[in-house]
């Protein structure tokens, strides 16, 4: 007789011992299959993919910075051509070659450029030299002043010694220029190749303006052509506008100021005439107490009671030029709010510098132009929380 065999043991025989290799067989093709399944068949190519795009994704973004300075300057050239040609198109209605036209039109405007420039570099030295000249006497002169008023005993030469009592801040400042030097002129040399890019494009674009258009509306739908040259004409009358009316109010300014800085005897009269009136006008809201800074400093060298004089023509003109000429000018050009012009400057100027501030306005009258033609408006019912002054017109005559 063969004995009972404890279970587990070596001699075990019969179904159960041969039933545990097939269990370990089966656990090791279940665990071979969860490794495959662990890794889908689909992971690869998602991950080669998710680089590519990756790639793809650095590469425009170097472009777009290495690119952003040339579509800066092409934006720039765009609305110069938008605002020189009404006055070529003008020039060409009376029968004058259109080519000739754009020469015309833009050899007047870089001599007026230049004789600006040129204007403020003369402007500039002759004030920087009157105020070094007079800076001993007007120290003087502040010196003596405080002494009186608080009955002090200062000279000039304690002033001397407290100001310059380091030396070393002076030379230093005096090598930091020195090696800055190379910059500066670099500086220069890339702001006059712009200048020069920004000319060439704006003298092409004006000159094929009606070629540009044709270009654009021949890969539009027939549909979608009339909206697009319309849009093309509302940009081309707001921002030659808004340039034709600004022009207008600075040459009115540049005479008032002449006249009057004239009259009080300041040298470089007409000089400062056109520079308050080129600031003045193409600079909003504020324009005309930044540009009256220049003939103050020129008048506290010379008299300063002559300041205060200038300070207060600059405050009733600008109320002038608010409330009478602007309206007026405006009227049928360009017209902005001027607080949502100053607002259109500083988001310009924070956004593409002092292109932007320049560009901010005509882009703001435009975009508002599109608004007043596209936006549906509604007729608003007389409410007294509209007017808050407690009753409505109507009320008022009711009442009476």
């Amino acid at each position: 007789m063969r004995r009972p065999g404890k279970p587990g043991s070596v001699h075990e025989t019969g179904p159960v011992a041969a039933e545990k290799p097939a269990a370990e067989q089966n656990t090791d093709a279940s665990a071979e299959t969860t490794s495959r399944a662990s890794m889908p068949a689909w992971l690869p190519r998602a991950m080669v993919l998710a680089f590519a795009l990756l790639g793809v994704f650095e590469l425009a973004n170097w472009a777009a910075h290495q690119l952003i300075g040339i579509a800066v300057m092409m934006t720039v050239a765009f609305f110069v051509s938008l605002a020189m040609e009404p006055a070529v198109d003008g020039l060409a209605a009376r029968g004058m070659n259109r080519g000739l036209a754009v020469a015309l039109v833009f050899i007047i405007v870089f001599a007026c450029s230049a004789g600006f420039v040129a204007t403020l570099g003369v402007l500039l030295v002759e004030t920087v030299a009157n105020v070094v000249g007079e800076l001993p006497r007007l120290i003087q002169e502040g010196v003596d002043w405080v002494n009186h008023t608080f009955h002090q005993k200062f000279t000039l030469d304690q002033l001397r010694d407290r100001l310059f009592k380091d030396s070393d801040v002076i030379s230093s400042y005096a090598e930091r220029m020195a090696n800055n030097a190379w910059g500066l002129s670099s500086t220069v040399l890339g702001g006059l190749a712009k200048f020069v890019t920004i000319a060439l494009f704006s003298i092409y674009m004006t000159a094929d303006g009606p070629k540009l258009r044709r270009a654009l509306c021949s890969v539009l739908p027939p549909t979608k052509q009339g909206a697009v040259l319309h849009a093309w004409d509302l940009a081309i009358d707001k921002t030659g506008g808004y340039l034709y009316s600004r022009a207008l109010l600075a040459v009115i300014s540049t005479l008032a100021h002449w006249a009057f800085l004239a009259l009080l005897g300041l040298p470089n009269a007409l000089a400062l005439g056109i520079w308050f009136g080129v600031v003045a006008s193409f600079v909003p809201t504020i324009g005309t107490y930044l540009a009256g800074i220049l003939p103050i400093l020129v008048a506290l060298t010379i008299n300063p009671l002559d300041a205060v004089w200038i300070i207060i023509f600059v405050v009733v003109y600008q109320w002038i030029q608010d409330y009478v000429l602007q309206p007026r000018i405006t009227a049928k050009t360009v017209d902005v709010n001027p607080a949502v012009a100053l607002l259109s400057v500083m988001v310009g100027g924070a956004l593409l510098g002092a292109v932007g501030a320049l560009l901010a306005i005509p882009a703001t009258a435009t975009l508002q132009a599109f608004l007043g033609e596209y936006v549906q408006r509604y007729e608003v019912a007389e409410d007294p929380r509209i007017e808050r002054g407690g009753r409505t017109r109507k009320q008022r005559k009711k009442s009476r």
